[in-house]
């Protein structure tokens, strides 16, 4: 079963990229921060928020996009080890939500440490609620994904057939469909995982 959510374009850009940004923090290291413009868009889009995103979303520009990613960088800010860990994220844009009057969306984590038959549960039950789930991988073993290291980026689909799961990854204006257990898979310690956002 194949199952893909609704999504938003920004000059044929599938969603933002982060090659876009003059700023070169933001540039090399805001994947944190464009993770979450993506969620305030597609929540306010799709989800029935209000001002997250605060430009006209009926035709997003990318230069809109910009001046948003700079709005988003004091709560996501590129640090020298990068947004490292679930926690950062949801303190910094649970910081964002309250500061913008949002009060219904609330976020969990679940680490990488759990399972990944945890996880591909967790991927199909997040998409059949029509939510995003943005995903932080940091090390990983397999060169496969030397595109997905210490970085962060959103979760949009999957595609199940028997125990296995295919997951939808969006990141710098494209998609790509990657096997959620060799992604899970990462080989090491450390490990990022996966934000779980509830609306009522």
């Amino acid at each position: 079963m194949q199952k893909e959510l609704d999504y938003f374009t920004i000059e044929r850009s599938y969603g933002g990229n982060q090659d876009w940004f003059w700023d070169p923090m933001m540039k090399m290291g805001g994947c944190a921060a464009l993770t979450a413009c993506d969620s305030c868009i597609y929540l306010d889009c799709y989800k029935g928020t209000k001002g997250l995103y605060p430009f006209e979303k009926t035709a997003i520009t990318r230069k809109d996009y910009q001046r948003f990613g700079m709005k988003m960088k004091p709560y996501l800010k590129p640090r020298k080890n990068g947004v490292d860990a679930l926690e950062t994220y949801m303190d910094g844009f649970g910081k964002y939500l309250s500061d913008h009057g949002c009060s219904q969306v609330r976020m969990e984590a679940l680490p990488g440490t759990e399972s990944a038959a945890r996880a591909k549960d967790v991927l199909i039950m997040q998409i059949d609620r029509g939510l995003p789930l943005p995903c932080l991988i940091l090390k990983h073993k397999n060169p496969m994904f030397k595109d997905y290291v210490w970085h962060w980026f959103l979760l949009t689909g999957y595609d199940r057939t028997g125990d296995s799961c295919m997951a939808k990854a969006v990141t710098y204006g494209e998609w790509q469909w990657l096997d959620m257990d060799e992604l899970w898979d990462t080989g090491f310690e450390k490990k990022g995982g996966l934000i779980l956002y509830q609306i009522p």
